[in-house]
């Protein structure tokens, strides 16, 4: 459906990774608030995927979206392989390779929509630039680069001067050259996707990210001088998350699916008594490391969710992703009932983060969990994995004081035992230092959702983005 008489429309092109397909859909639903319909590109497959995992408000009730399902070539969707030692999702990079390919439908939708409308808004993902490439035989069409990561991570990898001033600006004892690397986060082949993708990105208008000025001011302030110099804009437009989860209770249904499993179960337990333990949907571990965190989680006598599925393949719809090579100790749910739950499917951590009895959350540090758990005040014990992980690590364990790592990055191929799983778990939920860390979250999560209502800077900033795309 194509309105005609609309001043603008927005197309969102996400790559099909459930990390950055939540990031475009919650963006999209906040600007169809402003009435500008957004067309949202995605295969068949992952169309379907982030519509049935999205949290926090039904994508149906959007009358101002309109879904693109769009071919692709066949991919290969192999299974992760939980015993490399290097985490980074390599079994992504054939979906990753073929969404590419997206380039020819995407180009026919934007020829459809170029005659009915003022302008035509392209907001893609830093890694599907190559896609929207052709805009520029429009005359009507503007792209922005969306980087679904923090803003520190993309200033250390995109641009050595800022990441030098970025140094200059943080207690030097806090953080050192090796903490702003990016050894071992990336396969050699993935380094070149993005190099390739990053290219294209030189043509949009500008940035923008998932994140606000209350979280990252200073770096934002560093990279826009940097776009400013370069004529780009750069807009940061986030928490896209919904953010009144917070605070408005919930009538539970009587275990109706594993969603209300989960939250009646947390309605049971006392405030902030609760570490969320959730690894991402990129992260599959060897069944010696889900034992040891099993037997730590129960040593450390601390109340968990622990959500235990294996990473997502290609196409999640051809299997359930839970894990099925992974054996708890004989007896282990029965015997953790009364303390912990585990999890193996889907779960809604949008929805776990926002409950009062969640005090803690042990993470991958995917900027997703990341930019969630700081909007709803939780605070970090961080297990970074892979790409940008351990970036986002430093900004909230170094920087930001919310948490702390379970281990330094340099011993990221080392088995976490069982002691040490305990002990991080202890130390946060149980230790006077860890109700200081907790506090500092409540009062960063307070001055971000205050941030997103009428007046606050994210609102401003939000209102100022829309000015500029109806303009």
């Amino acid at each position: 459906m194509i309105v005609e008489q609309n001043t603008i429309v927005v197309v969102m092109v996400p790559l099909p990774l459930q990390g950055h397909l939540n990031q475009l859909l919650h963006l999209s639903r906040l600007i169809s608030a402003h009435n500008v319909p957004v067309h949202f590109v995605c295969t068949t497959t992952h169309g379907r995927q982030v519509k049935l995992r999205v949290q926090g408000w039904n994508p149906n009730t959007m009358s101002t979206i309109f879904f693109h399902d769009l071919p692709i070539p066949p991919y290969e969707t192999p299974p992760p392989n939980p015993n490399s030692t290097n985490k980074f999702p390599s079994h992504l990079q054939p979906l990753c390779e073929a969404a590419t390919h997206l380039r020819r439908p995407v180009t026919s939708l934007l020829h459809k929509l170029s005659p009915t409308t003022h302008r035509v808004v392209i907001i893609h993902d830093s890694l599907m630039s190559s896609v929207v490439q052709d805009f520029v035989s429009l005359p009507n069409a503007e792209t922005y680069t969306f980087h679904s990561v923090s803003a520190f991570s993309t200033a250390l990898y995109t641009s050595k001067k800022v990441g030098e001033q970025i140094l200059k600006l943080i207690e030097p004892h806090d953080v050192t050259k090796e903490d702003l690397s990016f050894e071992g986060c990336f396969t050699p082949e993935f380094k070149r996707f993005i190099a390739v993708q990053h290219e294209y990105a030189k043509l949009s208008s500008g940035r923008i990210y998932n994140t606000c000025r209350v979280v990252e001011k200073p770096i934002l302030d560093l990279l826009e001088a940097e776009a400013r110099s370069a004529n780009k804009l750069l807009w940061a437009l986030g928490p896209f998350n919904p953010m009144e989860l917070k605070s408005v209770p919930k009538v539970r249904r009587k275990d109706s699916g594993p969603v209300d499993r989960i939250l009646n179960w947390l309605d049971k337990q006392a405030s902030n008594s609760v570490i969320l333990v959730s690894f991402g949907t990129t992260t599959s571990f060897s069944q010696q490391q889900i034992i040891e965190i099993a037997i730590g989680l129960e040593s450390s006598n601390q109340k968990f969710v622990w959500v235990l599925r294996e990473a997502d393949k290609g196409n999640v719809f051809s299997n359930n992703n839970t894990i099925d090579h992974a054996e708890l100790p004989y007896g282990y749910e029965d015997r953790v009932k009364d303390q912990g739950l585990v999890v193996r499917e889907w779960a809604p951590q949008l929805d776990i983060l926002a409950h009062r009895s969640i005090g803690g959350f042990m993470s991958h540090c995917g900027w997703n969990s990341c930019i969630e758990s700081m909007s709803m005040g939780v605070p970090i014990v961080a297990w970074p994995m892979h790409s940008d992980q351990p970036n986002n690590a430093v900004l909230l364990v170094k920087i930001l004081k919310l948490g702390f790592q379970v281990k330094d990055w340099s011993r990221r191929e080392e088995v976490v035992v069982a002691a040490t799983v305990e002990k991080a778990v202890r130390r946060l939920m149980g230790t006077k230092e860890g109700e200081e860390i907790r506090t500092r979250a409540a009062a960063l999560g307070f001055r971000v959702r205050k941030s997103v209502v009428d007046g606050g800077i994210a609102q401003t900033e939000f209102d100022s983005f829309i000015d500029h795309i109806k303009r």
